[in-house]
């Protein structure tokens, strides 16, 4: 089980039955490969369609349907399409329950960095900041450093997609949950101790008893 395997199967567990779930790029948009059968929500992209499901198999992709990154994806029964306009308002009028989104830094006050890198090409800001103002839950689901260098910073160094704290950051080697104390350590991820975690982050971590594992199904 590689790193975004780890991190997308965790996430898997926080989405709740029956809401409205938004799935970023990348990453995120593995989540949906892992949730249980019995749990039924509907997941959201910004370019309009409700109600999106796995990957589909190599050679039975469908051109016309895509999340807002490009990559294809399956419909479950019940899925809808509608216009950017109206899947818009569905994030900025807070009719978004969770957002799953990458990240490139998180800081000490659980504000994320997740749009830009200055001098380089990246998909950009897309629905971003929109769905950290506008969602009720924000799920940072990131690999926990990048090439060697921590992530989780005292203070992010680009650019903020919003000045918001997030909901939860999930990695390959940590759950933490960013608290108005700062960033408490819930769980760490498999053949991972806390000493291992506190080693690949720079930010303070808060450390409340015995941390257990992550559970993955």
């Amino acid at each position: 089980m590689d790193a975004k395997e780890i991190i997308a199967r965790r996430v898997a567990q926080e989405i709740q039955p029956d809401t409205l779930v938004n799935l970023g790029i990348g990453l995120p948009s593995m989540v949906a490969n892992y949730l249980p059968k019995e749990v039924h929500v509907f997941f959201q992209a910004e370019n309009g369609v409700i109600g999106l499901g796995a990957r589909p198999p190599e050679g039975m992709e469908d051109p016309d349907l895509t999340d807002a990154g490009g990559g294809f994806v399956t419909a479950v029964p019940g899925a809808a399409s509608i216009d950017s306009a109206m899947s818009f308002g569905l994030i900025r009028g807070g009719h978004l329950d969770t957002t799953v989104l990458g990240g490139l830094q998180v800081d000490e006050r659980g504000f994320l960095a997740n749009w830009m890198i200055p001098g380089k090409m990246v998909p950009g800001m897309g629905g971003a900041m929109d769905l950290v103002a506008g969602a009720k839950n924000v799920i940072v689901a990131m690999v926990h450093t990048a090439k060697g260098k921590p992530k989780i910073l005292h203070e992010c160094q680009l650019p903020l997609t919003a000045q918001r704290r997030v909901s939860l950051i999930v990695t390959e080697m940590a759950v933490i949950e960013p608290t108005e104390e700062g960033l408490l350590l819930k769980e760490v991820g498999p053949g991972a101790s806390v000493d291992d975690v506190i080693s690949a982050t720079e930010a303070s971590l808060i450390i409340r008893g015995d941390v257990p594992q992550m559970k993955l199904a």
